[in-house]
């Protein structure tokens, strides 16, 4: 797996892995595009599988644990969500 180190995180290496992960995985390469504040569980891309899946994914690419107290809606139901949770967890 592509780890990213804690010194190379910005926005676009936060945002970019996780979008091309949920591609991959949930959208199942549809080409569908995915902005940045699609709400992932109500558009029906996320379930609780779904988010399981993610957490171990963001986990180990940007090297970092994840608590299950917040693995919310507020941290993890849309990519720009995701970004500022794994950005303020990595500082």
């Amino acid at each position: 797996m592509n780890q990213i180190s804690k010194i190379e995180i910005d926005d676009t290496s936060i945002r970019e892995p996780i979008r091309n992960f949920l591609l991959d995985n949930f959208l199942l390469g549809s080409g569908a595009e995915l902005e940045d504040d699609t709400p992932l569980m109500e558009a029906g891309i996320l379930d609780s599988t779904g988010v399981v899946e993610l957490v171990s994914f963001i986990e180990d690419t940007f090297e970092i644990m994840i608590s299950d107290h917040e693995i919310t809606a507020d941290n993890f139901n849309s990519i720009s969500k995701m970004a500022n949770f794994v950005w303020n967890i990595s500082k």
